[in-house]
């Protein structure tokens, strides 16, 4: 291993050392040797930095943060300590598959842009069913924030980013920091704002390179309603979206946030959010629609059952290895 890593890794993870230190294994088994994973302790830990040291591996520092400032703040700090070219974030309950900083760093390097933003498919792994996502990848011409909002189905996961997919310059990390504070969309967010910088270009790897487990009896970010929060950030990021990726968002997203209060008021309120700032289209309706009429349990019955596949294991990882919201 040279003293200059080729890409950094980074990981946040708070108490739980268990998926952290499985996390790092998969960065270390890659079949690109040359990394370094940087793995960002969301305030004082100690099983879990004892948990990392027993890896024994001399890529893996540590970073222990004096008090908690949530995954995103944990992200920039990683960033800002990385010492490769490229930097990809993992997710601590996440996995990666061996080949996928090899497949990434070849597609960044032969792109010929000067900040390209390396995505790939992932394996959503849920306690029914395995389905891959994204299912279709960005069309010509198509608004990047229309290719992650709009759906072409009732199903999330047509157009999908997400951060354990992505890897990019460690100067692009640096440059556009996630946002801290904010508890949902976070990649969604961070893909918007980067992607707006000159030179910058979204990049996909078409084959599936991370496992993300979707536990659905486990507490995480993702499964947080934070709406008004949500709604906020939308207004605010106004710029960043098409009038019809407005709509798309406000009539899946915040309507799979709202849609447990069962409260007609906000109902009513999204289709007003929808109408007055974007455009939607039928299938938008449809889908808030579908969305309230629902129970979460049917819903995710159904998106397994139509966009999923029997649950495959995961390639294994070998140390050894040489230089769909609703």
């Amino acid at each position: 291993m040279s003293p200059e890593p080729d890409v950094s890794v980074v990981i946040p993870t708070c108490n739980r050392p268990e998926l952290a230190v499985r996390a790092a294994r998969s960065a270390l088994g890659q079949t690109w040797r040359n990394l370094e994973v940087i793995v960002v302790v969301d305030g004082p830990d100690e099983a879990t930095v004892k948990a990392l040291a027993e890896i024994g591996d001399p890529r893996i520092e540590v970073i222990v943060l004096p008090e908690r400032g949530k995954a995103p703040n944990a992200r920039n700090v990683g960033a800002r300590h990385a010492r490769g070219r490229w930097t990809a974030m993992l997710d601590d309950d996440d996995e990666w598959l061996p080949t996928k900083l090899a497949v990434q760093i070849g597609l960044a390097e032969a792109s010929g842009v000067p900040d390209p933003v390396v995505a790939c498919r992932m394996i959503n792994r849920t306690p029914r069913a395995d389905s891959v996502m994204p299912r279709r990848l960005p069309a010509p011409g198509e608004p990047i924030s229309e290719y992650f909002t709009v759906r072409r189905g009732l199903f999330y996961g047509d157009g999908f980013i997400q951060t354990s997919t992505i890897l990019a310059s460690t100067e692009l990390w640096r440059r556009v920091p996630f946002t801290v504070g904010l508890r949902r969309q976070q990649e969604l967010d961070w893909a918007l704002r980067a992607l707006r910088e000159p030179g910058t270009e979204l990049i996909y790897a078409s084959e599936p390179l991370v496992l993300w487990h979707q536990d659905e009896d486990r507490d995480r970010i993702s499964l947080q309603n934070p709406w008004r929060e949500q709604l906020e950030w939308l207004r605010a990021s106004r710029d960043l979206f098409t009038p019809r990726a407005y709509a798309a968002f406000t009539l899946s997203v915040l309507s799979s946030m709202t849609a447990p209060t069962r409260d007609v008021k906000l109902f009513r309120e999204l289709l007003a959010e929808a109408r007055g700032q974007g455009r939607p289209g039928a299938l938008d309706y449809l889908t808030h629609l579908q969305i309230w009429a629902l129970p979460p349990s049917m819903r995710h019955r159904l998106r397994d059952l139509i966009v999923g596949r029997p649950k495959s294991p995961p390639q294994p990882q070998d140390d050894r290895v040489p230089a769909d919201v609703d």
